[in-house]
């Protein structure tokens, strides 16, 4: 794999996800990946013994010491009248929210 995305390479990523850059973000974008995959390159270079499996939890929790999980109950609010009638505006039991007012970007 080369050690540097590429102008042509990173082009080809732009498109695919249907980006559109002007040159000054798509060359600092490109720098920064190339960062980022310069860090990977670093953290290849660690040496690590070998048989150490891979983790993706910082807490490993084998089956012996998994927690069991809970029993999802529902447990009613005894007065829901009480949380309603803090809310500006209901219907029905429901709380009514404003409409959020949707632009086009251009």
């Amino acid at each position: 794999m080369s050690d540097e995305i590429t102008r042509e390479i990173f082009d080809h990523i732009v498109s695919l996800a249907a980006l559109e850059l002007d040159e000054t973000e798509a060359e600092y974008l490109r720098q920064q990946l190339n960062n980022q995959l310069k860090a990977i390159h670093e953290l290849e270079a660690i040496p690590l013994e070998g048989g150490i499996p891979p983790t993706s939890h910082g807490v490993p929790y084998s089956p012996e010491i998994k927690p069991t999980v809970r029993a999802d109950k529902w447990h009613p609010y005894p007065n829901p009248a009480e949380i309603l009638a803090q809310a500006p505006e209901t219907d029905d039991g429901y709380i009514l929210v404003p409409d959020i007012p949707h632009t086009d970007l251009d």
